[in-house]
């Protein structure tokens, strides 16, 4: 652990940041599955690689380096991204150039990325190396394991392939691509609260499985494996924005499939048609989604004729976010590798209570912080912490006589007290047998410490139970 003097300047630290946090995030959001190139042919992952940069910790790092530097080019982010098996070489891999939306983020993609042919992996992942335009690494950056397929699978799909289903829940994009060409693509978005066609931005939507008797403003979810013919309901990852309830159909040769019902598969032509509606179906008109009135036709019951607009390409999508935070000391370091946390897992109780921490990109220079308080670490791989839970009582006399549950946010802490946030809480709960003896607390007088340290310490020993959430 820590020497005591650096250990109190280390938490008055955290103390401020967890005041006011300057977290520093980076986004990634790209496809689940790439088409792979053969020959001469480049097929550019569709939809490309985004990479978003938010939180206020960019700026005041910037402030830094541009007090420092006495510029002004030389706070801008800039980056590269390519495949993990390609070598150091830059001239293999795609510069970003980040442009600031109106949200005050900072926006890139990779349009230009492909795998060929002779890259006989079966999975990979997309690495991406930010810096500033001074020179100053940032860090280097993993996507999700992406999944390499020939072409879209037109068999019949069946569920012990479930690599290529996708599920309730899971997380999808959209595009339309008129007359095949790459140049017409538009994806599915959410801009302003309303959904729009961008050729530029896409965004990712959770597909759930909704029950037929669904209504928008409230619809109870099913598990499972989507298929034609379902209903389901898009819901913007982003934002929280969603479509009416929508019939998911199969499209052939610009026909709507009324009566096949097979799991849906990577990269399959789709058709939305609005649930009760009168053959109305999502569709895009430049960079507008509109509703489109399909044909029936009249020789087979079971089709009918869509327009371009209005068949969309389903691709199941993955995100990873890496989040730090450099307001403790000036690091000129990379902050990478940024670890992840994924899960907690508890053993023990009272004095002896041990959380192993699991997840990717872990190191032995790594502390784990519960709230403002440091706790014992030891390092076991790159996949797990092991750490000793602080007693209730470190976090400070106004926790001694605890009462009630009290959360603390879990961090994970550099040596050099770079900061790496994380969406996991610890929580301290005191079992409902303790509400007698705090009965008793508030009946015995105030001089009466030693009744109320024994007390304190039997119910300290016995009575808490540790839990975690996400």
């Amino acid at each position: 652990r820590s020497n005591p003097y650096q250990a109190d300047l280390l938490r008055d630290g955290v103390r401020r940041y967890l005041q006011l946090p300057a977290d520093q995030t980076v986004l990634i959001l790209h496809a689940k599955v790439a088409q792979k190139s053969y020959g001469n042919e480049k097929r550019f992952f569709c939809p490309p690689p985004c990479v978003y940069l938010s939180g206020p910790g960019w700026k005041l790092k910037q402030e830094q380096i541009k007090g420092r530097d006495m510029g002004e080019a030389g706070f801008r982010v800039c980056g590269y991204m390519g495949l993990d098996s390609m070598g150091s070489s830059l001239m293999e891999t795609q510069k970003l150039s980040f442009e600031e939306q109106p949200d005050a983020k900072g926006f890139s993609c990779a349009k230009a990325l492909y795998i060929s042919d002779t890259d006989k992996r079966k999975h990979f992942r997309l690495v991406l190396k930010l810096f500033f335009s001074n020179g100053q690494e940032i860090g280097t950056f993993h996507s999700r394991l992406i999944k390499v397929i020939s072409k879209p699978s037109q068999k019949k799909q069946s569920l012990k392939n479930t690599d290529l289903c996708i599920s309730s829940g899971s997380k999808v994009s959209l595009f339309n691509r008129l007359r095949s060409q790459t140049v017409s693509t538009r994806y599915l978005s959410v801009e302003g609260g309303a959904f729009i066609a961008s050729a530029r931005q896409w965004a990712a939507f959770t597909l759930h499985l909704a029950d037929e008797c669904c209504t928008q403003s409230e619809f109870p979810l099913r598990e499972g494996y989507i298929r034609y013919g379902s209903v389901v309901q898009l819901v913007c990852t982003a934002t929280g924005v969603t479509l009416p309830p929508l019939i998911i159909r199969k499209v052939m040769k610009q026909y709507a499939m009324l009566d096949v019902d097979e799991p849906i598969s990577q990269l399959h032509k789709c058709a939305f048609q609005f649930q009760g509606s009168d053959h109305m179906y999502l569709c895009l008109s430049m960079e507008k989604v509109i509703q489109f009135q399909a044909s029936p036709c009249p020789k087979e019951a079971n089709r009918e004729l869509l327009n371009d607009g209005s068949c969309w390409t389903i691709i199941s999508t993955e995100t990873v976010e890496y989040t730090f935070s450099e307001s403790l000391a000036c690091i000129r370091e990379p902050v990478s590798p940024v670890p992840l946390i994924a899960a907690l897992q508890l053993t023990g109780g009272g004095d002896v209570a041990m959380l192993e921490v699991q997840g990717e990109y872990f190191h032995a220079h790594l502390k784990v912080w519960f709230g403002d308080v440091e706790a014992e670490t030891m390092y076991r791989s790159p996949k797990s912490l092991v750490c000793v839970v602080p007693d209730v009582s470190a976090f400070g006399s106004d926790w001694r006589w605890l009462r009630y549950p009290i959360t603390v946010p879990l961090l994970l802490i550099r040596d050099d007290g770079l900061i790496y946030s994380s969406s996991f809480t610890f929580t301290y709960t005191p079992e409902q047998s303790c509400i007698p003896g705090q009965q008793l607390l508030s009946d015995v007088p105030q001089d009466s410490d030693k009744l109320l340290d024994s007390i304190h310490q039997e119910f300290t020993r016995t009575n808490f139970h540790l839990f975690m959430q996400s």
